[in-house]
């Protein structure tokens, strides 16, 4: 939980520091439980870039206003800036997170050819190029967070049953399938992995100087990929969870399964990704009905 004591000193700060009304320190306060009650429920004690994209779409879910959305990104941002100021913490979570717009369809995500796309674009002839290809597969096989991406060691993967261990919001562990086309590119770079490596080092990814990926780092690697493909649109490493999900109800799975590999701890925040396919679904209807 957000300790009070914070809270009270960030409101305190953006009142008699920086001059704001009463008004707007007290929207900031309402923005600040309900983030921290966002966190609580998902055991959350760090969190992270994904994490406020989560907040973000669950607040889209419950159908709060967009200048609301907006503000209540502000003020996350904000609170966290303010804890780096009074040195409680080294760095904001959120400090190199690029700006992202509340106003995007719900959510966003890649199309099928993107994703083949951004896949062309590794060098498979390289060693980072195979790297990044089993990155890329991954992402997109299993929709894992960031953090539980970086996190994975080579214990958490069973290529042979074509399954991997990870472990989400509160350590809490789930296990999620994973398709021929990630365990073709995970196998290719687990060939190639003890090229990075200078000592021991447990995570599955690594970097071409043999330390583990950071958050920061996956963020770079995916958008310098997007940059390569032509892709307008803003592509994150959460994108590919999104993607995950929507690719898999408009292809016929259950809510309850797509949930659990999700590790939603409620169904509802899955439901956001029915609320595309029904997008799609009007499209076709009135592309195609006679009275469409």
């Amino acid at each position: 939980m957000i300790e009070k004591e914070k809270i009270d000193g960030f409101l305190n700060f953006i009142q008699f520091e920086k001059g704001l009304s009463d008004n707007t320190a007290e929207a900031y306060s309402s923005d600040l439980k309900i983030f921290d009650n966002f966190l609580d429920a998902r055991s959350i004690s760090d969190p992270a870039e994904d994490d406020l994209i989560d907040f973000i779409y669950e607040l889209k879910s419950k159908k709060y206003a967009e200048p609301s959305i907006a503000r209540a990104l502000v003020t996350v941002k904000s609170y966290y800036k303010f804890l780096v100021r009074n040195r409680d913490i080294s760095k904001s979570p959120f400090e190199d997170m690029d700006s992202f717009k509340t106003h995007k369809t719900i959510p966003e995500v890649l199309t099928e050819i993107d994703i083949k796309n951004m896949m062309a674009c590794t060098d498979r002839s390289k060693k980072e190029g195979i790297r990044d290809a089993a990155i890329i597969e991954l992402l997109y096989s299993a929709g894992l967070r960031v953090s539980e991406l970086v996190n994975l060691e080579l214990t958490d993967i069973n290529l042979e049953d074509r399954v991997l261990r990870c472990f989400g919001k509160g350590s809490k562990e789930r296990v999620v399938p994973i398709g021929d086309y990630a365990v073709d590119a995970l196998s290719e770079y687990l060939d190639i992995r003890k090229e990075f490596i200078k000592g021991f080092l447990p995570n599955i990814f690594v970097t071409r100087l043999g330390k583990k990926f950071t958050r920061v780092g996956l963020w770079k690697l995916v958008k310098s990929y997007a940059k390569k493909a032509g892709i307008t649109k803003d592509v994150y490493p959460h994108i590919f969870r999104h993607s995950f999900a929507t690719h898999l109800l408009a292809g016929g799975a259950d809510l309850r399964s797509v949930q659990e590999m999700l590790g939603h701890a409620d169904i509802s925040t899955t439901q956001i990704y029915t609320h595309v396919d029904r997008t799609r679904l009007k499209k076709i209807h009135d592309q195609f009905h006679p009275r469409g």
